[in-house]
């Protein structure tokens, strides 16, 4: 299991979120931590302990008066540190080579790809063209609705009709390199993490899957290895000193090992 540092960036802040807040109305989100620092400082920061393979997030609308600002947060920090992160948030076949040539490992794309409710092989094809299915990640975030797990798009605000399950990891899995699935229920909250979601993916693990949501403590992490089968790592938020919580990152790196 590795540990997948994260950046969360809105309004042009760095800060952690209760996922499940998000509203482009008004640019609300119910905030946990409001970083003093920017993303650059973070993405240096993990730099420098030698972790990579994380993710940094655009939570604004492209609408959104903040949009710019968020953006220009992002980009200052893949420039400042490339070749060490990922980034999502309105990722698009025009866009994307952007980033890439601005730093990143990869894009990180939901929205684009689960569009009208369902997979959108069209655009996932022209994701492929632009970058190559080795810098694409997908991101499956999910809430549960009724008895299952739901792909939700739109900064998690709307539900698809696409489930998370084996037999849509199959039928993605030649389009990306990795999988990122927040559990949006628990995310940012703190309250442990989503055992069913865990099992889902370990069940399958076909390919690298970063699971995030709802880590509390090193327990947490720990039934992380056990429901994922050890197939899964792991990205912690606001459980984190370093975003205002308990948790210090050395501790969760060595937890991680």
């Amino acid at each position: 299991m590795r540990f997948r540092p994260c950046i969360d960036i809105h309004n042009g802040q760095v800060k952690q979120i209760v996922g499940g807040s998000l509203a482009d109305k008004g640019d609300f989100a119910k905030e946990n931590f409001v970083a003093s620092q920017d993303a650059t400082f973070y993405a240096r920061m993990y730099k420098d302990l030698g972790l990579t393979g994380g993710h940094i997030i655009i939570l604004n609308s492209r609408d959104s008066e903040y949009y710019e600002e968020t953006l220009n947060q992002a980009m200052s920090a893949l420039k400042a540190c490339p070749d060490t992160m990922q980034i999502g948030g309105g990722i698009t076949a025009d866009n994307a080579k952007g980033f890439i040539e601005a730093g990143a490992t990869h894009v990180i794309v939901t929205s684009y790809v689960f569009s009208d409710g369902k997979i959108n092989f069209e655009n996932l094809e022209k994701l492929v063209e632009a970058v190559g299915k080795d810098k694409l990640v997908l991101d499956l975030s999910c809430k549960k609705h009724e008895d299952d797990y739901y792909i939700v798009t739109d900064r998690w605000q709307k539900l698809t009709k696409e489930k998370v399950n084996a037999d849509t990891l199959n039928m993605l899995k030649d389009y990306c390199d990795e999988f990122l699935i927040h559990a949006v229920d628990v995310e940012g909250k703190q309250s442990g993490i989503e055992t069913e979601v865990a099992e889902i993916l370990g069940n399958w693990g076909e390919k690298p899957m970063t699971y995030a949501g709802g880590v509390h403590d090193l327990t947490d992490i720990h039934n992380l290895k056990v429901f994922g089968k050890g197939k899964l790592d792991v990205t912690v938020g606001s459980a984190l000193e370093i975003f205002g919580g308990k948790l210090s990152l050395e501790d969760v790196i060595e937890e991680c090992k």
